[in-house]
């Protein structure tokens, strides 16, 4: 009795099958990479996603410092805000961006900002600051900002806001990641634990 299955393939289609094979290295390698790259952070508002490249602790940590960690994400300054579809538009050029750099291991010690993002970070400054660029009063303050407060960039100025003058990976001390603190219960380590009681 003839089977209707043939346990090997014909030649014309052993192409399909190396097709579907590396089709599905390539799924599996992409779906892997994203786990660990932890690609979903990055569509959240949370500044923490920004620390998944180590890189970015220093910048994280002295934004931690600054005054703008109580009223500005890094999306609220680093992203356009005009409308949502501009912000992922803008999140996933830049971000791709960064992860070629950063997987290149081609970062520089201090990162500086690209034109297009120094744009973007500008007009959020004015965005959020509207009222101390334009307000009529002020304008006497300080006589650089009586014509064309607008020309110039904010940080032209205002160099420590809000990470700091000097903010390479070498330059803040101790320097680690943050740890997540949304857990219920901090889990401190035995040795930690026995320490404290000494003391």
């Amino acid at each position: 009795m003839a089977s209707k299955f043939k346990i090997f393939p014909e030649k014309g289609s052993s192409w399909r099958s190396f097709a579907i094979f590396a089709t599905a290295v390539i799924l599996g390698m992409g779906f892997f990479l994203m786990k660990e790259a932890e690609v979903i952070s990055y569509l959240s508002d949370n500044p923490q996603a920004c620390v998944n490249c180590h890189v970015m602790t220093p910048v994280y940590n002295s934004w931690m410092h600054s005054s703008h960690r109580e009223y500005a994400s890094c999306n609220a300054c680093h992203v356009p805000q005009d409308n949502i579809f501009n912000s992922y538009y803008f999140k996933a050029k830049d971000g791709l961006y960064h992860a070629s750099v950063f997987t290149a291991r081609a970062e520089p010690d201090v990162i500086f900002m690209r034109e297009a993002s120094a744009e973007v970070v500008q007009n959020n400054c004015i965005r959020c600051h509207v009222q101390q660029v334009t307000e009529v009063k002020y304008s006497g303050w300080l006589e650089n900002h009586q014509e064309n407060r607008t020309d110039r960039t904010c940080w032209s100025c205002h160099k420590e806001v809000p990470h700091g003058r000097i903010h390479g990976m070498n330059s803040i001390q101790y320097n680690i990641a943050p740890l997540p603190t949304d857990k219920e219960e901090m889990v401190i380590p035995k040795w930690l634990a026995k320490e404290m009681e000494l003391q």
